[in-house]
C-alpha cells in the first residue's frame, strides 16, 4: 500500500457548519488513504472535529502560525514554512487566504494548493468587498485549483476575481442522502418532546451573524398554535438568538440543543426546515432537509431556488422580511398536506441530484492529481 497523502486543512474556523460538514465527510470517505492536519483560524472553534469518523488519522495543530493579522513577509514566511511538509494544502475561506498569499510569496518548494470558497459572513452578504476582491485576484494564481459549490460563486470566482476557467471548478455538495430516508430518533434533540399536534420549525446552522435567526426567531413568534423552534448549532450569536426569543415571550417554545452529530438521526423530527441567512451558496443543511422530506422556507439567496423542488417554490420569499417569512411558515403549519407534498418533492429532487457519491469521486480526482499522485485518493 502507498503512503497516505499528508493533507494540511487552513479553515477560517473549524466549527460545524457547511464547509467543515463537507470536509469531514471527504476526510472519512478518504479513510487511511490520507492523514489530516487541521488548523482553525479561531483555535477554540473545533466542534466540527467531533463529525470525524474513529479511525482517520488527524491532530489538530498546536500553536500554528496565526492565518490573520496584517500583511508581512515575516508572517507570510511562516505559514509558508510550516506548509512546506505536507503533500497537499487544503485552504477554505477568506480566513485562511493568507495561506493562499504565502504560498503566492515563497512558491519555490511549495506543495500545491487548493482554495475553497464556500460563501460569505455579514461583512459581505450584501456587497462584496472592493479590497478582499483585489487580494483574491492577486493570490489566487498560486492556486492550483479554486473550488466553489454554487453557480453565484463561480460567476463571482470568474468575473469578479477574474480566475481562468480551468482553474475554477464548480462541484455540486452532496450528502449520504439514503440515511435521511428512515426514522428519526425521537431522542435526538435533546429537550425536544414532540407531542401530538406539536408542529417543529428547525434550522442547523453556525450561530454566526451571517445566518440572521434572530429574524427567524422573530418570525416564528408570529405562528399561532402549538410550535416549536429548534436551532441547532454553536457559535457566538448564541446569546443574540435566546434575547430575540425572550422579546417575543417563546419561554420553553425555542429549543438550543448546541452541536449535535449525525443530522440523519433528528433532521426528520422537524416538519418545517427554515433559513434566514443574509448569504448562503449551496447550503448542506438544506440538502438534509429535503432528502428527510421537508418543506423549506427561506428567501432567495444563493442557489437555494434551483435547489428547492418546483412545488416549494412559492414558500421561498421575495425578501427577508419577517412577516412573509412567518407567513409562508403559516402556510405550512395550517396544512398536513401542504407539508407532506411538498416534503416528497424535495425529497425525490434530493435523491435524484444531491447523492454524494458524485462529490467524493470529484474531490478525490482533484486533490489527486493536484498532488502528483492520480489514484491516490480513490
Amino acid at each position: 500500500m502507498s503512503q497516505p497523502l499528508n493533507i494540511l486543512h487552513l479553515h477560517s474556523s473549524f466549527s460545524l457548519g457547511g464547509k467543515e460538514a463537507r470536509a469531514v465527510r471527504l476526510m472519512n470517505a478518504f479513510g487511511d488513504r490520507a492523514r489530516h492536519t487541521i488548523v482553525s483560524g479561531v483555535p477554540d472553534q473545533l466542534g466540527a472535529r467531533d463529525a470525524i469518523a474513529k479511525g482517520i488519522r488527524y491532530e489538530i495543530a498546536q500553536d500554528p502560525p496565526p492565518l490573520t493579522g496584517s500583511p508581512s513577509v515575516a508572517r507570510f514566511e511562516s505559514i509558508a514554512r510550516f506548509m512546506a511538509r505536507f503533500d497537499l494544502v487544503l485552504t477554505y475561506n477568506w480566513g485562511a487566504i493568507d495561506g493562499v498569499m504565502a504560498r503566492r510569496v515563497f512558491a519555490k518548494g511549495a506543495p500545491p494548493l487548493i482554495h475553497h470558497e464556500d460563501g460569505f459572513n455579514a461583512d459581505e452578504a450584501l456587497r462584496l468587498n472592493r479590497k478582499r476582491n483585489y487580494y483574491r485576484r492577486f493570490a489566487l494564481p498560486a492556486a492550483a485549483a479554486l473550488v466553489v459549490p454554487s453557480h453565484q460563486l463561480e460567476h463571482i470566482a470568474l468575473d469578479i476575481w477574474k480566475q481562468p476557467r480551468g482553474r475554477v471548478h464548480r462541484i455540486s455538495n452532496g450528502i449520504a442522502v439514503k440515511r435521511y430516508t428512515g426514522k428519526p430518533d425521537p431522542r435526538a434533540i435533546p429537550g425536544l418532546a414532540k407531542r401530538n399536534g406539536d408542529i417543529v420549525v428547525g434550522t442547523i446552522a453556525g450561530l454566526r451573524e451571517v445566518k440572521d435567526l434572530p429574524l427567524l426567531v422573530r418570525a416564528f413568534g408570529g405562528l399561532p398554535g402549538k410550535a416549536k423552534l429548534v436551532v441547532v448549532g454553536e457559535g457566538p450569536e448564541a446569546q443574540a438568538i435566546r434575547d430575540a426569543a425572550s422579546a417575543m415571550f417563546l419561554g420553553d417554545q425555542l429549543i438550543m440543543p448546541g452541536f449535535l452529530p449525525d443530522p440523519h438521526r433528528y433532521v426528520g423530527l422537524f416538519d418545517i426546515f427554515a433559513l434566514t441567512s443574509k448569504s448562503e451558496q449551496q447550503p448542506i443543511a438544506v440538502m438534509e432537509a429535503m432528502a428527510a422530506g421537508l418543506p423549506i422556507v427561506a428567501p432567495p439567496v444563493g442557489d437555494v431556488p434551483q435547489m428547492v423542488a418546483e412545488e416549494n417554490l412559492p414558500y421561498l420569499t421575495r425578501d427577508r422580511h419577517e412577516v412573509t417569512l412567518r407567513d409562508r411558515m403559516k402556510w405550512l403549519v395550517d396544512s398536513a398536506e401542504a407539508r407532506i407534498g411538498v416534503g416528497a418533492a424535495n425529497r425525490r429532487k434530493a435523491v435524484a441530484e444531491f447523492d454524494e457519491s458524485a462529490m467524493i469521486a470529484a474531490y478525490a480526482k482533484l486533490y489527486s492529481d493536484a498532488a502528483g499522485r492520480p489514484g491516490a485518493l480513490g
